[in-house]
């Protein structure tokens, strides 16, 4: 069976997308200059020699001291040892060659321009703070400005536990640090390793366009852009052990154009406190704090530490295209029936305001699916979860948890696409306003009663609609469902065995869970034609192998079908 990855071809935002965006997703006072396409970063991604004005070469030396020519013109340096100070007072901009090794030693930058910094088998490590530190000039209006990282030949780069050597007036936040924008570019490698502060970090953006960069961090984030996070191609690699500490961090935006991301969590949920105020703080795959968007791509997470997540967002979601792959292992920090934390937890002490779920996605506002492969599975919690709506309206959407599979506070609409949503302790559909199923393919698989396959606030005054779409729901449907389109349920049904359900011309196959609810219950626009035990080839494998789109299905037998009135348990 092909493996498919659904609607990846969307277009860039163009401006008038991401303000009404962000509109939606946060307070617009609070938004400062977070879209990429503010910036050329879009249009000046090749980077050569030729977009500098002047070179300067640095050499580390294993043997002696740096060596740093080509300066001149209002661009002078100091050298002590390995450790190399560049100040460009002029109005041109530098590209600085570095190359050769040192293990006590750093590169500083002190720049009112933009600058670019080729790593050529460059090997640097600091054991008194950041090996690369780009710093603005306090002279200039905008004291930081971009650098181009262009990557030649493998290259490390290393910070120290304790940086002892930050002057009090500057920041130096990262073992690859730049107070303005930093662009990963070139065909080259980059390793980070971080045991003092975080891998990578802008006080601006970070954009990654190609090349391969691996960052380990056991102190602080993998990788952190203020403003926003971009990857449009390459392979970024992060691994973070940091408790409370997150693979990508910003304070607005992290969006996906291309390239392969893989984020590995394992870090716990930290505590700490100020004034006498407890708070908590868990790890994350990725952490936005008012805006995510995946259009392409492939993204990868797993997390392991206790109370972690693959993707925490403030605000709204957006997924159009790529590929999501989450995996959550790691228990729930603290109990939100109050009592002492788990173990590793800290303290005790009342959990509900310290408590933190492992969850799959977690996102304050909106989610908007349209587009894209997104497979999420968390051990302990619930696997995608929105404060806000959630709209699927293309795309393959497939969440397995041990609580609600897919849960929204407020209304839930599905109009396309295909969902599938596997709890094995909660519901597989949670919507806590009304539920609307409206188009699409959905397989939702519930615990047994009082749970459910689908389910809407009935007791807050909200209903389930089930208005169109192909429907297989292993459990029951909210009681009291308005059903425009009719639904059918079978007697009983078989464990880990395939069926196979035909609406019109489109035949799907679905393989049942090991556990459940007691019914099964189908709908389709016209009534369909299940069987039980069927063989099954070719087509088009989904949602983690639970679903087979346009397959050949022979044997079986037929499953009788009676109304179901949406009666509930």
């Amino acid at each position: 069976m092909k493996r498919r990855s659904l609607g990846r071809n969307f277009p860039l935002w163009t401006m008038l997308a991401m303000t009404t965006m962000l509109a939606m997703a946060c307070n617009k006072d609070e938004i400062n200059n977070v879209s990429p396409g503010n910036d050329d970063v879009i249009d000046s991604i090749i980077i050569d020699d030729g977009d500098y004005d002047r070179i300067v070469q640095v050499v580390f030396s294993t043997s002696g001291d740096a060596t740093v020519t080509g300066t001149g013109d209002s661009v002078s340096a100091t050298v002590n040892g390995n450790d190399v100070t560049v100040t460009n007072t002029s109005a041109k901009k530098v590209m600085y060659h570095v190359s050769g090794s040192t293990t006590d030693g750093y590169l500083k930058i002190y720049s009112g321009r933009k600058q670019g910094i080729t790593l050529n088998d460059a090997s640097i490590k600091n054991t008194r703070g950041a090996a690369i530190n780009v710093q603005g000039l306090s002279s200039t209006p905008n004291k930081g400005k971009r650098v181009d990282v262009v990557l030649k030949g493998s290259s490390t780069l290393a910070d120290g536990a304790n940086y002892t050597l930050t002057p009090s007036t500057e920041d130096e936040k990262a073992a690859l640090f730049s107070e303005g924008q930093i662009v990963v570019s070139g065909e080259g490698a980059l390793a980070v390793t971080a045991t003092g502060k975080a891998g990578i970090t802008s006080d601006d953006w970070v954009c990654f366009a190609s090349g391969s960069v691996n960052v380990s961090s056991s102190a602080g984030h993998g990788v952190r852009g203020k403003d926003y996070i971009l990857v449009k191609g390459g392979t970024v690699n992060v691994n973070v052990s940091a408790a409370g500490k997150k693979g990508f961090s910003s304070d607005s935006l992290v969006r996906f154009e291309g390239g392969a991301t893989t984020l590995a969590i394992t870090g716990n949920t930290v505590v700490t406190t100020e004034d006498g105020v407890r708070d908590t703080s868990g790890t994350a795959g990725v952490k936005a704090d008012q805006l995510f968007e995946m259009i392409d791509g492939t993204l990868t997470i797993t997390n392991s530490g206790m109370g972690g997540k693959g993707i925490s967002c403030d605000g709204a979601a957006y997924f159009r295209g790529g590929e999501v792959n989450i995996t959550v292992t790691g228990s729930n920090f603290g109990s939100s029936s109050g009592g002492g934390h788990g173990p590793g937890g800290g303290p005790g002490g009342s959990s509900r305001d310290n408590s933190v779920g492992a969850k799959g996605i977690k996102v304050d506002g909106n989610i908007e699916i349209s587009g894209g492969v997104i497979t999420v599975k968390a051990s302990s919690h619930e696997g995608i979860e929105t404060k806000g709506t959630l709209t699927v309206t293309g795309g393959e959407v497939y969440s397995q948890s041990s609580d609600d599979a897919i849960n929204s506070a407020s209304t839930m609409t599905i109009s396309g696409g295909v969902v599938c949503a596997y709890s094995t302790g909660n519901d597989a559909l949670d919507a806590n306003g009304n539920c609307y199923i409206q188009g699409g393919v959905v397989y939702a698989i519930g615990k047994t009663s009082p749970e459910m396959a689908i389910d809407a606030n009935t007791e807050g005054g909200y209903k389930l609609y089930i208005q169109g779409g192909t429907i297989i729901a292993i459990g029951n449907l909210e009681n009291g469902a308005q059903l425009t389109q009719s639904c059918y349920q079978a007697s009983s049904w078989t464990k880990n065995v395939w069926y196979s359900i035909t609406v019109g011309d489109n035949t799907y196959a679905f393989k049942t869970p090991s556990s459940g609810g007691t019914k099964l219950v189908v709908s389709g626009a016209q009534q369909p034609t299940v069987k039980k035990s069927v063989t099954v080839s070719g087509g088009t494998e989904m949602c983690n192998g639970m679903l087979v789109a346009g397959p050949e299905v022979s044997g079986g037998s037929n499953v009788s079908l009676t109304n179901y009135s949406g009666s509930g348990w």
